[in-house]
């Protein structure tokens, strides 16, 4: 297990490392997607509006400014192909507390950065919980566009050149909940068949669970009752802090539990960042480096190549 305390003496390493989030970042400002597709062919599982969501107002003092989507009720996918692509795939999932989704920071800025190993990305933007009923657990209809999200990777494979046997899941925060609960669903979706997109499997082939959000139940010391790790579960990569409020117990049990199973994973906790951070470095914290770690992780994998 690769548990990791960062501090000051790696100053060098960081240097270079936020260097060069920091260029992706200002690639991220550029990058646009080639296009941008429907998750469902009509309305959504339960739903009643075709409504693509609204931006909520800036924010005082954000630079660059983060993007908050609310009211997203037909869900789509902003595809960035990578130029040289190595056949994996990544279905990004946002965070935004379901409230909203942040669909730069914790989205299309991990483009750059994955596309320049090969790795082409989909950004979801999944449905937000407005409507959701107060019986229903909010990573619900998420969880059906991630699920549905994945087979029309596979389903499109020869369009977007990709390998089905290299699709991904990239989650942050609410999202890292939605992909942790997705990874150990052993391919059974959330939801009932309606196409031949429905006939590919919804099972990723590995997963990147970046802070995810509330994943640890404080009463019962436990995981989520719907997060069930077992010897079928894919690898993981898995990114936490010590002080981010929304505990990294849960990132811990992850790892432990694709552990006992013998399952290959990698976690690394690092001192300080807090929580949301997405692909952009925080002054005073070394958690701008993961994304470089997460590339060795590609690499060793077989699943990325060494960025040009």
């Amino acid at each position: 297990m690769r548990v990791i305390e960062h501090r000051s003496n790696c100053l060098s390493l960081l240097v270079g490392v936020i260097i060069g989030v920091v260029a992706l970042g200002s690639q991220a400002a550029d990058v646009s997607a080639s296009e941008s597709v429907p998750v469902w062919p009509g309305l959504a599982p339960g739903e009643t509006s075709h409504d693509i969501g609204i931006a909520q107002p800036p924010r005082d003092g954000e630079d660059p400014p983060v993007t908050r989507l609310v009211n997203i009720r037909k869900p789509t996918i902003d595809v960035f192909l990578a130029e040289k692509p190595n056949g994996t795939a990544v279905v990004v999932l946002p965070g935004g507390g379901f409230a909203k989704v942040v669909p730069d920071k914790e989205g299309s800025e991990a483009a750059p950065w994955l596309n320049a190993h090969g790795v082409s990305v989909f950004v979801v933007r999944y449905r937000t919980n407005e409507v959701t009923p107060k019986d229903e657990p909010a990573w619900k209809r998420p969880l059906q566009d991630g699920q549905r999200a994945v087979r029309l990777l596979r389903a499109n494979a020869a369009k977007w050149n990709i390998d089905k046997d290299k699709v991904g899941v990239l989650g942050f925060s609410a999202g890292g909940q939605v992909a942790s609960i997705l990874h150990t669903a052993d391919d059974v979706a959330a939801y009932e068949s309606l196409d031949d997109v429905d006939k590919q499997s919804c099972r990723p082939d590995f997963s990147l669970l970046i802070y995810p959000w509330n994943v640890f139940d404080s009463k019962t010391q436990q995981l989520l009752p719907q997060i069930q790790l077992s010897a079928k579960s894919p690898p993981a990569f898995i990114v936490h802090t010590h002080d981010d409020r929304s505990s990294s117990m849960g990132s811990v049990l992850i790892y432990a539990g694709l552990k006992q199973h013998n399952v290959q994973a990698e976690l690394h906790i690092y001192g300080n960042g807090g929580h949301g951070y997405g692909m952009r470095p925080v002054k005073d914290s070394d958690i701008g480096t993961w994304p470089a770690r997460a590339s060795d992780w590609l690499i060793q994998r077989g699943l990325a190549r060494t960025a040009e």
